[in-house]
């Protein structure tokens, strides 16, 4: 796994096609006495306990199972093949974690590094993602109080992002200009992790993802998306300063500023224009100060150097 937040999206570049995102780590009804558990294998479901009986169904890695009883090395499971469709039957009692699994988490964590791995590759495992994202799920609902559960919890969230974002943006109505004009992504996920674990910087990271849905699609040449836009950003980095974020969301506001010094222009308002570059030097500057960011405060001095030479940086402006 790379850096927070970079992760999800080279994730999701590496995809071809959006599978059926899923994330069941709770059968609803299911009795409180009953053993919860995830795979992290593939397994085969048979009506009886045996490799001979017939073979009802294969469940996913990170899908739940609940165990209704055990016989020998066989376990009776209502297992939890999709959303809509949960299948009882038997399974060899193997490569299932429960919660009373010793170091469980990070059992479940490392099988989901792994599958998270393999959806970063370019031949690698069809519905890895959506693996990875069930199993990191299954972290934070098995194991709350793990050091990994916030972690694992973001982490799932973010390749939902990503993969609805994908989703999102590929529609037609992604290019309209108002946000409220297109269909968001999901929130939801994202919101539970700055419920459960709020003052960490999976929270931050969180509410980071959150902006994406107001943003404009297309800005259609006017001042008034990115000067929204960059005020959101500003907004976002003082109020979360210590976020792993925070420099990113210093640049993206910088950048709006100096794509409005061309804007202004085009509006014949160059006063405005003068303030923009004005305001993104600024912004440019603090960015740039952000060590802890190097990727990110290197954009932003690249970013003060195209426009102290007065380079545009946004538009079809040649020079």
């Amino acid at each position: 796994m790379t850096a927070p937040g970079s992760a999800g999206a080279t994730l999701c570049r590496a995809l071809v096609t959006i599978g059926l995102l899923a994330l069941t780590c709770a059968i609803p009804g299911a009795a409180a006495d009953f053993q919860r558990g995830a795979a992290v294998r593939i397994v085969q479901i048979y009506l009886s306990p045996d490799t001979s009986s017939a073979k009802l169904a294969e469940m996913d890695r990170g899908r739940e199972i609940i165990v209704l009883e055990t016989s020998r090395e066989w376990a009776h499971v209502e297992a939890n093949l999709t959303e809509e469709r949960t299948v009882t039957g038997w399974v060899l009692d193997k490569g299932v974690v429960r919660a009373s699994t010793p170091n469980g988490d990070k059992i479940l964590f490392g099988e989901a590094v792994d599958s998270e791995d393999q959806a970063s590759r370019r031949r690698g495992r069809n519905g890895a993602a959506q693996d990875a994202m069930r199993l990191y799920y299954c972290v934070a609902e098995y194991f709350p109080t793990s050091p990994l559960a916030a972690e694992a919890m973001y982490r799932s969230a973010d390749i939902r992002w990503q993969l609805e974002k994908a989703d999102v943006s590929s529609r037609p109505s992604a290019r309209e200009r108002e946000s409220y004009l297109r269909e968001g992504i999901e929130e939801k996920y994202m919101k539970e992790v700055i419920k459960k674990f709020p003052t960490t910087k999976w929270a931050d990271l969180a509410a980071f993802h959150l902006i994406d849905n107001k943003l404009c699609g297309d800005w259609q040449g006017s001042s008034k998306c990115p000067a929204k836009e960059s005020e959101m950003y500003e907004k976002y980095a003082t109020e979360h300063p210590q976020s792993p974020a925070a420099a990113e969301a210093l640049y993206d506001a910088a950048w709006r500023w100096s794509a409005l010094i061309e804007i202004y222009k085009t509006e014949e308002e160059p006063k405005k224009s003068e303030e923009a570059r004005t305001k993104a030097v600024a912004l440019a500057q603090r960015a740039a100060s952000q060590t802890a960011s190097e990727d990110w405060a290197s954009r932003a001095q690249r970013l003060l150097y195209l426009m102290e030479q007065g380079v545009p940086t946004y538009g079809n402006v040649t020079q």
